[in-house]
């Protein structure tokens, strides 16, 4: 990949010597004369580093990069790599630049082997932190922004944008991993994610939010007729996907209900705009499915919070359905220690049972890639226990798992249910999992 630098120096034989020896290199290089010139220059584009100069007249380059700093804030942009180029030997200046946020520091006259090998290394770093960024951003299975970037990223363009605010839940898909399995189900999701891909445009954001529901935010639409084109045209190519999957007789009533809100007309506040749209697309849900509403203030006097039995109903499909998970639940420390205090209350009063058990993935060859490894394990166990099951991480390399209402008759059906999947992953070569197991029995106690 062709590195493209911009250099920001107001001495023109800096500049000239610069691009001669960046441009020898296979760099793509983009001189400026000023800050005011970068700033400019940086609205439009987004080079991989840029080699600043201090000592400008009018805006220096602490200033500069202040102001970059602000405007890549408002741009919704990752920071680009900036290293300051000085003719000062003054060491306080070169703290001083790195604590204004530089990557490095670079002074002039500049040796030709220390510039490129700084700039290789600073852009290799800035790629590499850009990945990870993206990696812990994205959902895998869709490829959309998870639940977390995308209310922070739909958050901001509800602040600052005109559009539409739209939570998109799929019809009837339990049935499709209650028929078809669960990994049949993975492919519609996914076959659904390039549906939406293709019927959206770059501005566009979408994010998956939950197992079968996605939120999308439409820059600009504020148009009736262009949220029914798209969700007819999502239901269409829905149904055409399914049937190239499962078979024209699939005999699933799949498709896609709407809620929709438009942006700023009731508010920029994203938590409440989303709760508009998510009581829209509750109503949808309510009465047949397939379809789409867009909020207005109209539904909220039709639907008052007065009617206690409706919000009953519609909390309780929130906090048991919307976004649950297809198995057990990992948890943090705090969040497990909760629940088990309270399963194991539930479990004396009523002198049933549990079942406690403790996994470890232990390092047989190939160290590296134990995180993986673990992650792995973990995805395998939420997959192969019960929705009431719950699971601590302990340590780095070992699960904690409390599963109620199971006796020890049953731990070596679970085992082997969980070593089968394992014994389908590329790690289970190189690791090695042991176990151990204890019943609690509270029907034995007086």
């Amino acid at each position: 990949m062709q590195e493209w630098i911009a250099v920001v120096d107001d001495e023109a034989l800096s500049l000239t010597n610069a691009r001669k020896l960046l441009t020898s290199q296979g760099m793509k290089v983009s001189c400026m004369r000023s800050g005011q010139d970068m700033l400019r220059f940086m609205e439009k584009n987004e080079p991989d580093l840029i080699l600043l100069d201090i000592m400008m007249p009018e805006m220096d380059g602490f200033e500069a990069l202040r102001l970059l700093r602000e405007q890549e804030k408002n741009l919704d942009r990752l920071p680009t790599p900036v290293i300051f180029l000085t003719g000062d030997e003054d060491a306080e200046t070169e703290k001083r630049g790195l604590v204004a946020g530089a990557s490095d520091f670079i002074r002039k006259p500049f040796d030709r082997e220390i510039l490129i090998s700084r700039i290789n290394n600073t852009v290799k770093n800035g790629r590499m932190i850009e990945n990870l960024v993206e990696e812990a951003s994205i959902d895998k299975l869709t490829g959309f922004l998870n639940k977390s970037s995308g209310t922070e990223k739909i958050s901001a363009l509800c602040e600052k944008s005109t559009g539409a605010l739209i939570v998109l839940d799929l019809d009837s898909f339990k049935l499709v991993n209650d028929l078809y399995g669960h990994d049949m189900g993975d492919k519609v999701l996914g076959a659904f994610a390039g549906i939406v891909r293709r019927s959206i445009r770059e501005n566009d954001v979408a994010s998956r939010i939950g197992g079968d529901e996605f939120m999308l935010f439409m820059n600009g639409m504020e148009e009736l007729s262009h949220i029914e084109d798209l969700v007819n045209r999502l239901n269409d190519l829905l149904t055409s996907e399914a049937e190239k999957l499962m078979g024209e007789d699939f005999g699933i009533p799949l498709g896609i209900s709407a809620g929709v809100v438009f942006v700023p007309e009731f508010g920029t506040d994203y938590p409440i705009l989303f709760q508009y749209a998510d009581s829209s697309l509750y109503r949808v849900k309510q009465n047949g499915k397939h379809g789409y509403e867009v909020y207005s203030s109209h539904t909220d006097v039709e639907d008052s919070d007065n009617d206690l039995g409706r919000e009953l109903i519609r909390v309780t499909r929130l906090v048991e359905e919307r976004g649950a998970g297809k198995g057990a639940m990992i948890l943090g420390q705090d969040a497990f220690s909760a629940n088990y205090r309270f399963i194991v209350r539930f479990l004396k009063r009523y002198k049933s049972r549990a079942c406690k058990m403790l996994f470890a993935v232990d390092v047989k060859s190939g160290e590296a890639q134990l995180a993986d490894a673990v992650m792995c394990f973990g995805e395998i166990l939420q997959e192969s226990l019960r929705r009431t099951d719950i699971i601590f991480q302990s340590r780095q390399n070992m699960f904690f798992l409390l599963l109620p209402e199971m006796g020890q008759e049953a731990v070596d059906i679970v085992v082997g249910r969980i070593m089968a999947k394992w014994e389908k992953t590329e790690y289970s070569a190189l690791f090695e999992i042991r176990h151990n197991a204890d019943t609690i029995d509270f029907n034995e106690g007086p």
